[in-house]
């Protein structure tokens, strides 16, 4: 390997609302020699995902936040380029969580090795990585949704609700999916097969979601908050089951909203519906990952569950693309493809 310096992107300081560009750093740094069991990687391909605003701090999260000077975290794609791990060969495919730098060190205990002739490298960061894993286990292990019933999906064109809504469909629920614009309303039922969409950008959002929603709504699985929940809480039917995976409209936020207080009303719907709301953080439930595995692997290499990808080319990207994650106007899974 001729090249010895490695480019991260460190966090420079803690955003004060939204990120911005200048709350990151792109650094180099040298490449640590490999120690006996060790392997190094080269990362080919980076996730960009909304709960990297969460690492960044000063949010409404409560994940710990990474420390200034440390690289961004996040899952990727590499290509094993020196080993001293007998389990690892150079040349072999690996899904890493080394985050936002060209080169790793790795023991081998975070490494996935990818079959590269069982599915395209790139699902190893979507529908088969954390995106898809987030879906599946929302829809999978905390509640008993029964077919029939009527589920709505916020943040239905995004890589995790796009995967949750079409295991929706697989387990035989009605799916309504809630997205931003026609063309995302447009997509979601004749590209996904949704039975109904919802725009929330439109004005008539409320009367959108009265039409979608005649016989009220039995599940709900929340990617997004903000405003978008008061309006879809009233249509909760007795036992509805919500799911809370993300609250993206809120990420940045460090103090509580102001205007109408919507509580106590949600306290009375949960009382006396007899609402089950449960939430996670998959970091928290990786022990499934096999089990994910195992049923979505052919789901997705038989066409079963569709998903968008957009692949931008160009590390020096990355804190660009992550903010366009929070202006409404991307769909589907971003990925950055490095082959510096």
């Amino acid at each position: 390997m001729t090249q010895t310096l490695n480019r991260q992107f460190t966090l420079a300081a803690r955003p004060k609302g939204a990120a911005k560009l200048s709350d990151f750093k792109l650094v180099e740094a040298p490449v640590p020699p490999l120690a006996e069991g060790q392997v190094l990687v080269r990362n080919t391909l980076f996730s960009v995902d909304p709960y990297q605003r969460n690492l960044m701090g000063n949010g409404s999260s409560e994940w710990p936040a990474i420390e200034i000077g440390e690289p961004m975290g996040g899952p990727t794609v590499a290509v094993v380029e020196e080993s001293r791990n007998s389990d690892f060969a150079v040349g072999d495919h690996v899904q890493t969580w080394s985050g936002w730098q060209d080169y790793a060190v790795s023991d081998g205990a975070d490494l996935r090795k990818l079959d590269v002739g069982l599915a395209p490298l790139t699902t190893a960061l979507g529908p088969l990585g954390l995106t898809g894993f987030t879906a599946w286990y929302g829809m999978t292990k905390l509640h008993d949704f029964k077919p029939g019933g009527t589920l709505v999906v916020t943040g239905a064109a995004g890589s995790v609700g796009s995967a949750a809504a079409q295991l929706g469909k697989l387990r035989g629920l009605r799916v309504v999916g809630i997205a931003g614009g026609a063309a995302k309303r447009a997509y979601l039922k004749d590209q996904l097969g949704l039975d109904d969409a919802i725009d929330y950008k439109a004005d008539d959002f409320a009367e959108q979601v009265k039409r979608a929603l005649p016989n009220g709504m039995d599940a709900l699985f929340e990617n997004v908050g903000g405003p978008l929940f008061p309006v879809l809480m009233e249509y909760f039917n007795t036992k509805a089951k919500m799911v809370i995976c993300g609250t993206i409209a809120d990420y940045s936020d460090t103090e509580l909203p102001t205007g109408t207080n919507y509580l106590p009303r949600l306290i009375t719907l949960i009382h006396y519906r007899f609402i089950d709301i449960k939430a996670f953080a998959t970091p928290y439930v990786m022990d499934t990952f096999p089990e994910f595995l195992a049923e979505m692997t052919p789901l997705v290499t038989h066409g079963k569950i569709k998903f968008g990808e957009e692949l931008i080319d160009g590390f020096e990207k990355l804190p660009a693309t992550l903010l366009t994650l929070f202006d409404g106007s991307h769909s589907g899974k971003k990925l950055i493809v490095s082959a510096d």
